[in-house]
């Protein structure tokens, strides 16, 4: 089969972990043991977020005086490059050399009118106490929400439109390559007036550029890797229940949060309506067990 395997943030930093190379090697030595056993048997495209990374390299931008900080174009470009440098690295040294692996920085246009631009709703970067963001809002005029305990950046996560390009995956494919594409997102871009391309000041969220490049290529199983087992019903609550299969139709019924389940939800969702297959979201250590449909919460057709 064709994949596409979105993985999470976990799969190359847990939150609390400090922001190092070494901490997200070592994570992403233990995503690619875990996808190892699939990529033998199927073909995956593989996509990534890049949160934690593009947060802590703006603050580290702002901190020369004098300096124009990177757009965060050209920051989700430097962070696609430098996590798909690190997965590649581990998943070669897990297969060897006789599978090829490819990354490619991919752009991804966007609507300038986005309401995402005039209320933010993307987390980025590393947590903050009360003090802290009183400050750096003042400072540096960040925009900030709660994120769990503990306050986080955010920044504006415009919906996509379209991927540009899919032919090259497409050859990498031919080729039998392991492709991983669309990191972070992809690169926000929007169209002038006159068809040129221009970078804007965004982070797209990896879960919906992930469905929309699975539709596209197209995948025969769209998975979203994560740290939780699957997708709950009445989450939080002591009702709470795991659900195994379920249908397009129904899970779009239930509520579930902007942001954190939710874009995973839609993403799910709209792959399985646009192309009659089936999509899941499960545990990335379970990722296995997940595309024989023994673990996870697999989406099917209605």
């Amino acid at each position: 089969m064709r994949l596409v395997i979105a993985l999470g943030g976990n799969a190359l930093m847990q939150r609390g972990q400090p922001l190092s190379t070494e901490v997200q090697r070592e994570n992403a030595r233990i995503a690619s043991q875990s996808l190892a056993t699939v990529a033998r048997d199927h073909q995956i495209i593989l996509t990534h977020g890049n949160g934690p990374q593009v947060g802590l390299l703006a603050m580290q931008t702002e901190s020369f005086p004098g300096v124009p900080p990177y757009p965060f174009d050209v920051m989700g470009a430097a962070t696609g490059g430098m996590i798909g440098y690190i997965l590649e690295q581990e998943l070669g040294n897990c297969l060897g050399r006789d599978v090829p692996i490819a990354t490619l920085l991919t752009r991804v246009q966007v609507d300038a009118n986005d309401p995402e631009f005039s209320d933010p709703s993307k987390f980025i970067g590393p947590q903050f106490d009360e003090s802290q963001v009183a400050e750096l809002s003042k400072t540096r005029n960040w925009i900030f929400k709660k994120d769990g305990d503990a306050w986080r950046r955010v920044i504006a996560s415009p919906r996509p439109q379209h991927i540009l390009w899919h032919r090259p995956i497409r050859w990498l494919l031919d080729q039998n390559a392991l492709v991983i594409c669309s990191g972070g997102g992809g690169i926000p871009v929007v169209e002038e007036a006159d068809g040129r391309m221009r970078g804007v000041e965004a982070v797209i969220d990896k879960d919906r550029v992930s469905g929309l490049l699975a539709a596209h290529i197209p995948a025969d199983l769209f998975i979203i890797a994560t740290d939780v087992p699957g997708i709950y019903e009445n989450y939080g609550t002591p009702e709470q229940k795991l659900l195994t299969t379920i249908t397009a139709d129904a899970l779009s019924g239930e509520a579930f949060s902007k942001g954190s389940m939710g874009p995973k939800v839609e993403s799910v969702v709209e792959f399985v309506r646009k192309t009659g297959k089936a999509a899941a979201v499960g545990r990335l250590s379970e990722i296995d067990e997940i595309v024989a449909h023994r673990a996870g919460t697999w989406i099917v057709p209605d």
